[in-house]
């Protein structure tokens, strides 16, 4: 029964993000099959006509380098939060996706439109990795080390000057990290727990063996019912006389 749940949660994880991300693959492709970009549709900073690129622009990336590097770790990631979270998998995605637009929306670069899911998958990473760590649950753990060794580069996306072309959104990379590790401590009752341990303390036989003593008798009294017969053994030794031969 376990087994089968297990699978069937891990094939509700693959389909669903397969779909999703056939979804950023189809908007790339109308894009490409039209001759051209939803990017004005991407995060403009402070401004009114930016906002909707909250929803919008994890949808939205610069060419197909850009959605192909973003692919692989969107789909495992997600699909992993499916498994690990079935029952909130995707209103956890959800708050995800906006808080990190919403917070680059706030507080990134205004000069220019933020576009693609790396946000989102920043989000993702670092939720999966922090509840690893604060949880201690063995098969989360383990997955956060499979993060860190399959994209623990994605650190250097928090720092502008490790890369020389500028249009690189090292914001939302920032806020989806933050993000992530603030829904992790939220979310941390959720999904797998450590397996609790119960000791019992085993009970010691304290007791002192007893005798049994007759109600009648009072402590330190004997019993006078029964008296013990003392036996006397006197020697007699004369040094005058001999032992007689026998």
């Amino acid at each position: 029964m376990v087994l089968q749940d297990e699978k069937r949660r891990l094939v509700t994880g693959v389909v669903t993000f397969a779909i999703i991300t056939a979804v950023l693959w189809l908007v790339k492709g109308v894009e490409l099959a039209g001759g051209f970009s939803f990017g004005t549709l991407g995060i403009l900073p402070l401004q009114a006509r930016g906002l909707p690129g909250i929803i919008f622009s994890p949808l939205i990336h610069a060419d197909l380098a850009h959605l192909t590097a973003n692919s692989a770790p969107f789909f495992l990631l997600g699909a992993a939060l499916v498994y690990y979270y079935p029952k909130e998998a995707m209103k956890i995605f959800i708050q995800l996706w906006l808080i990190t637009g919403l917070w680059v929306w706030l507080f990134a670069r205004g000069n220019s439109f933020h576009v693609g899911a790396s946000g989102v998958v920043y989000a993702l990473a670092s939720f999966h990795f922090t509840n690893g760590l604060i949880k201690r649950e063995p098969r989360l753990m383990a997955f956060g080390l499979l993060v860190i060794f399959l994209y623990g580069s994605m650190i250097w996306g928090f720092f502008p000057d490790f890369f020389p072309e500028k249009n690189i959104s090292w914001e939302s990379h920032l806020m989806g990290a933050v993000a992530g590790f603030v829904m992790a401590l939220y979310y941390r009752k959720s999904g797998p727990q450590p397996k609790q341990y119960d000791w019992e303390d085993e009970e010691e036989d304290t007791e002192t063996p007893t005798t049994d003593i007759p109600d009648d008798i009072a402590p330190g009294a004997t019993d006078q019912t029964a008296p013990a017969k003392e036996i006397q053994i006197s020697y007699e030794y004369s040094p005058d006389k001999k032992p007689k031969p026998e």
